[in-house]
């Protein structure tokens, strides 16, 4: 199985998406920021990476850009509730950005799963 990212600020969202991502044999890693993620990055080499894309120090859009360059093979699916703009005008960017696929909060573990699976599936460039 892959090892996995989970960068978000919701500490209750990033527990449920380990235990389903760890329920299917992933080893799941969490950080509570962008900057926190793009450290752990430099110590671990990972093969997905779920950011949300409202966070504070150091947003989603930005971890998507600094994974294309720094780590291209990384494969990145962006999260987000939206806030005041809607989540799917967020989610829409973060695939011009080069997120592999997109899923809007709330989500049913299922959904993460089959989302999780179909981008690890998913050639980069893709």
């Amino acid at each position: 199985m892959a090892c996995i990212l989970i960068i978000d600020d919701e500490a209750d969202l990033r527990a449920t998406m380990r235990a389903a991502l760890e329920q299917d044999g992933h080893e799941v890693f969490e950080a509570k920021n962008g900057m926190g993620g793009l450290a752990l990055l430099d110590k671990i080499p990972v093969e997905l990476v779920i950011t949300d894309i409202l966070m504070p120090e150091k947003d989603g859009l930005e971890i998507i850009v600094a994974l294309h360059h720094d780590h291209p093979d990384i494969r990145i699916i962006a999260i987000s509730g939206g806030g005041n703009d809607g989540g799917t005008r967020f989610l829409s960017i973060a695939e011009k950005f080069g997120a592999s696929r997109i899923l809007a909060k709330p989500f049913r573990r299922q959904q993460l799963q089959d989302t999780v699976r179909a981008a690890l599936d998913t050639a980069i460039g893709d």
